[in-house]
Parts: C-alpha cells; sequence; structure tokens
C-alpha cells in the first residue's frame, strides 16, 4: 500500500492515477472529500487527526503535501515543517519508506551560474524555501534512509501557477522584471510522476529531480510563440514597481482570504539569473532521466489548457 499526503494537488493527482493505472493500491490523506481513484483516509497532518488510520498497512509514504503559497509567514512553517515533523514521527522505526518531496527553493539559485548539486551549501532567499529546507532536515533526522526529492518549476495540464506566466506570453505580453536573461531548470509533471515512482524504489539520498536542460525566458517565450503562434512583446517592469504589485497582491490576498502566486517573496525569486540544478545524481544513481523537453511538454500543457478553455489562442 502506497500513502500519498498532497494526493488532491497539481502533482498528486497525476501520481495517484499513474499509480492506479498500474494496479497499485493507493490511500491518500486528505482534509476534505474530492473525486480520487484512490483510497481515503481524511485527516490533516498538522493537528495530526487521522495519520495512524492513514499508515495502517502501508509500505512506502510519498509526501507532497506542502505550503507554496501563504497569507502569513507562519504558514509556510506549519505546513512545510510541522506538519512534515509530524508524518516523519509517524513513519519513523517502522520500517515504511519515505519519500519526501522538498524543492529546489530549498537550497537556493545559483550563485555564479553552475547548476546546483545535492551537497552545495543551501542559500535558500524565501520563507517557503527555508520551511522546505528545515522540513528536510527534520526528514533527515527522524528517517535517516528516506529518499528527498528537490523539484524546479514543475508544469503541465491542470497547473494553475504556471498558467500565470504562460497566459500573458499567448496573449504577445512577456513580463520581465529588471534587465538581463534569467535562466531555471523545469520538469514536465509526467516526467516528475516517473521520479517519484523510481525514488520510492531508491535506498535513501538526496536527489534534484528536473529536465537535463535549463531554460531561459527568452526560449520560454519563443517556445510558447511557436506553439501558439503569436510573439510577446517585452515589457520590462522595474524591480521597484515589481516588489509594489507584490505587496497588493498580499494586501489583497488577506482581504479575500485566498493566497496567490503572486507575493514579495516571488518578486525576490525572480529577481535570480539561474535557478538551475544539476541533474547527474538521479540518471546515476537512481536511473531516472526527464524525457519530456520544453517544446513537447509546453505543446502538451497550452493543448490541455486550450481544451479545458484556460486559455484562447
Amino acid at each position: 500500500m502506497i500513502l500519498i499526503t498532497g494526493g488532491s494537488g497539481f502533482i498528486g493527482g497525476h501520481l495517484v492515477e499513474a499509480l492506479c493505472s498500474r494496479g497499485e493500491r493507493v490511500r491518500c490523506l486528505l482534509r476534505r472529500k474530492l473525486a480520487t481513484q484512490a483510497e481515503v483516509v481524511f485527516g490533516d497532518l498538522v493537528s495530526r487527526a487521522g495519520v495512524e488510520e492513514a499508515l495502517e498497512g502501508v509500505d512506502t509514504v510519498i509526501h507532497l503535501a506542502g505550503t507554496t503559497k501563504a497569507l502569513a509567514v507562519d504558514d509556510y512553517y506549519a505546513g512545510n515543517v510541522r506538519a512534515t515533523e509530524t508524518l516523519a514521527s509517524a513513519v519513523a522505526g517502522r520500517g515504511i519508506r519515505l519519500v519526501h518531496v522538498s524543492s529546489l527553493a530549498a537550497v537556493g539559485p545559483s550563485l555564479d551560474g553552475t547548476p546546483v548539486g545535492e551537497d552545495d551549501e543551501p542559500r535558500p532567499v524565501t520563507h517557503y524555501g527555508k520551511s522546505k529546507l528545515e522540513g528536510e532536515r527534520i526528514v533527515r533526522r527522524l528517517v535517516p534512509d528516506a529518499v528527498i526529492v528537490r523539484p524546479p518549476v514543475v508544469y503541465g495540464p491542470r497547473d494553475t501557477d504556471v498558467l500565470r506566466i504562460l497566459k500573458p506570453l499567448t496573449q504577445g505580453i512577456a513580463l520581465q522584471i529588471g534587465g538581463g536573461e534569467r535562466w531555471f531548470s523545469a520538469i514536465y509533471v509526467g516526467d516528475l510522476v516517473e521520479g517519484l515512482i523510481a525514488a520510492s524504489s531508491a535506498s535513501g539520498g538526496t536527489y534534484f529531480l528536473a529536465n537535463g536542460t535549463p531554460v531561459s525566458w527568452s526560449g520560454l517565450c519563443e517556445v510558447t510563440a511557436r506553439i501558439v503562434g503569436r510573439n510577446a512583446r517585452v515589457l520590462r517592469v522595474p524591480s521597484s514597481l515589481a516588489y509594489a504589485a507584490g505587496f497588493g497582491a498580499e494586501m489583497w490576498a488577506r482581504l479575500t482570504g485566498k493566497p496567490g502566486i503572486i507575493s514579495r517573496e516571488k518578486v525576490t525569486e525572480a529577481q535570480c539569473t539561474n535557478w538551475t540544478c544539476d541533474t547527474r545524481r538521479a540518471a546515476a544513481e537512481m536511473g531516472f532521466e526527464a524525457g519530456t523537453s520544453l517544446d513537447a511538454g509546453l505543446a502538451l500543457t497550452l493543448a490541455w489548457y486550450r481544451e479545458a478553455g484556460w486559455l484562447k489562442y
């Protein structure tokens, strides 16, 4: 039995589908009733409700649940640290394999343009990254043989965050904060699912799961333009204006009670030149390589958005 936390999310939904299609017995720990192919236990990692029941008969846990956007700083530490500690404490000493899904943000961007490696000194630049790093350290302390994976930007059908980036491009606008090229690692969600499944058979270790070819911002714009048949005009946004927009978005989120993808922390991340990681360890030790190119992955993603009515072009 495989237990998945965060099974109702973007990545979790794809992972549940992939495992169920292979005949695996899958259980999800969910806070509310949602449609899923998997068995469901209702509970909450922060309050510990339902955790013991969810772990009954389980041999593998893939911990995807986490907080990527928040109304307050403490929300990151509740969702990424305290919740992780609850799960790791419950798993410890029970012979259950744990795959903990962290993030490239836990390590931070490359300072010299060289893709960061798993053993590089972590330098997270946001509370999201700091909370993910703290969660990693708790997992490694409580479950030493856990596998920790660090995806970068993840995109694909049903994702709403990268949609916010792609939508202006399909409308002929490419927003760029400040000047200069930006580089980042990315992975198509279908590839990440295969990487997580491979990680569930690995024997400990920490791995970056990403496509081995970094993407430039201009390259993303060019590929999107080719797919949708419309070139985007670059609009450079001064850093001060971007931070002001991030602050305004935070105020609106607090008024509505709904955290958004735009914030001052996200502007800080966007200011960094190189969010790239080295994928050679995953290839050498797990035999995993992300095979979906940016062109192919974006074509699948944009086609899904269009069919679903999320984008028009």
